[in-house]
This record gives C-alpha cells, structure tokens and sequence, in this order.
C-alpha cells in the first residue's frame, strides 16, 4: 500500500479514536512542543509492516525510522520504531499506532508459530492465509501475513475464480463448475474448487481444476483423498489445499498428510496482538 494512502487510513482510524480532539494533549501540553518516543516490545514477537507505518507515519509530519524490520524477529524490551514531532500529533496518534503495530505483530508471530510447526514434518507446505481478516485491514494483514513466514493467497475476490459450497449449490456440480470457470476465465486466473469428499476431489482433478481444497477434512480424509489423487494419476496435475478445523495443535498432523497448502484464518482472526507501548525518551518546549 503506498504510504500517503495508508497515511490516510491512519487518519481515518484517528477520527474515530478522537472525533473531537485531544483535550488532555491539549489542556497539559503546549503548542510547538517536540517529542522524540519509541515503540518498544513488552513481549517477543515478529515484527510486521514496520516500514510501511513509518512512511504513512512521514505524510502526517512525524519522522520515523523503523528499527525491526518486517519479519525481524524482536525480544521483550526491544525497540520498533522510533518516532519524532509535533507533541500533539504522536500523542493523538498512539493508541492508533499502538493498536496497529499490535495486531499486525500479532499475526505475523502467530504465522511464524504455524509456519514452523507445519515444515518440521513437511518442508514444502505452505502456511496461507484466507480472505478472513479484520475489516479495513485486508491488504496489511496479508503482509503481517507474509511478514511471518506464510502465503498471502488472495488479497482479494479477484485474484483467482476459488468455487465454494454456495457457488456449487447453484451450479449442481463439481464437473459442470470447472468447465464453466474454465470457459470464462482469463489464463492469468487459476481455477481452485473447494471440495468436502475423496470423490469430489477426484473428480475437481479430473476436470481440470488448477487447486483441489479440501475443506474441513480430518488428517485421515486428507491422507486418503491424496492416495486416491496418487492412484489416478492426477496428483502431480494439482496443487492441494487443506482449509478447516486447522490449529496450533494439530498443524502437523495436517502437514505429515502431504497436502501443498493449508490454509488458516486463526492467524489473521485468532492471533493475539503482541504487547507494545510508547515511551517518550525526549521532550523539546518551544
């Protein structure tokens, strides 16, 4: 996202923090003060879009410099992102910024965590995110998102032609679905259908389908709909998507399965913000 136009989401988010000012800022602290603050870390995390918050950080007038790269890892105490400027705007933009740098910190530790619990029995599955994510935040949670190790999958509706339950609900079926998507579809479009059997697997591969998801499988359906993939001759024609019922405790056993994917909204919807706060380390009074 270009800074100016994040510049102006952070406004907006500031507008509804403080519809009508800061009358504690502007009560206690006087016009033309300076401050110079850092963001540090009450806890570990991985640190996401840190430069992208500095730059819209830049189009309010604060000078920010992010000091934790996106996907660097940080440790309890230290230091994101340090800021300098007018006391009034870094004191009317905190809570926003802290809230931000939170959850979005928060989604990419969760990711890492994911991540890394799924290579240690397959190392070349991916950890995805889904389109579920906080309202506003699409394109900035992807990036928490690549930020910790995993795959954006869509930023958005567009991107692919993904047939799901409601679509296959209109159309009758899976075969008839494809053919129809295949027709229409542009060649930078890859076709994905969602699926909830080994046979509907089998036959989403068989007409054509680019990625077969399984979709709220077990361990055990998602093993035998890949030996049925393996047996047909069609596993190597698709990538295979594991979505559902996927967690921090039992990611591995969907990963030793052996799909390509697997997909999660824990770690954008379910991912706990990373405790950070502000600290002014300077005051300058006209």
């Amino acid at each position: 996202m270009h800074p100016r136009l994040l510049a102006e989401k952070l406004l907006e988010w500031v507008r509804e923090d403080s519809p009508h000012g800061d009358p504690t800022t502007e009560t206690l602290v006087p016009r033309g003060t300076l401050l110079k603050a850092v963001v540090r870390a009450n806890e570990p995390g991985v640190a996401a879009c840190t430069e992208d918050i500095a730059g819209a950080l830049h189009h309010l007038g604060v000078r920010a410099r992010a000091l934790k790269a996106s996907g660097e890892e940080f440790r309890k105490g230290d230091t994101l992102l340090e800021v300098e400027g007018d006391a009034h705007t870094l004191l009317l933009v905190e809570r926003t910024l802290l809230n931000l740098l939170s959850l979005l910190s928060g989604i990419a530790t969760a990711t890492r965590a994911f991540a890394e619990k799924a290579r240690r029995v397959n190392t070349r599955v991916r950890v995805a995110a889904t389109r579920k994510t906080p309202p506003g935040l699409l394109h900035l949670a992807k990036k928490a998102v690549k930020a910790g190790g995993g795959d954006t999958h869509r930023f958005s509706l567009s991107d692919a032609v993904l047939i799901k339950d409601n679509h296959l609900a209109v159309v009758g079926n899976v075969g008839k679905a494809i053919e129809m998507a295949r027709r229409a579809s542009s060649f930078i479009h890859r076709v994905e259908v969602e699926v909830e059997t080994v046979e509907d697997a089998v036959e989403a591969a068989r007409a054509g389908a680019d990625v077969v998801m399984l979709d709220n499988m077990t361990p055990s359906q998602v093993r035998e709909a890949i030996r049925r993939l393996e047996e047909e001759g069609l596993r190597g024609k698709v990538l295979v998507e594991v979505s559902g019922g996927v967690n921090l405790d039992n990611v591995e056993e969907y990963a030793a399965a052996g799909p390509d994917v697997i997909s999660t909204s824990s770690i954008t919807m379910r991912a706990r913000p990373v405790d950070l706060t502000m600290e002014v380390v300077e005051v300058r009074k006209p």
